[in-house]
């Protein structure tokens, strides 16, 4: 019987081990992801500045509609249909 128990003994202290590298891998996992990247940032600030650029492309537009077009705001505005 010393043979049995020193296997099962052996098997419980690898699953064991195995458990908690398991937790620990998840848990670092999980904590790194909570980080900001920093190719995440930048591409933040990118699409900020492209977001700028067409604010202030749909600003010309709509100056340019009003120019030509007084009415066009009430034309296509949903809510009065």
């Amino acid at each position: 019987m010393g043979v049995f128990e020193f296997i099962i003994a052996l098997v419980s202290i690898v699953l064991g081990a195995i458990t908690f590298w398991m937790i620990l891998f998840r848990n670092r996992r999980t904590h790194s992801d909570k980080q900001i990247d920093p190719r995440v940032d930048y591409d933040m600030r990118e699409l900020s500045a492209m977001a700028e650029t067409m604010r202030e492309r749909i600003e010309t537009l709509e100056s340019i509609l009003d120019a030509e077009i007084p009415d066009w705001r009430e034309q296509n505005d949903p809510g009065s249909q």
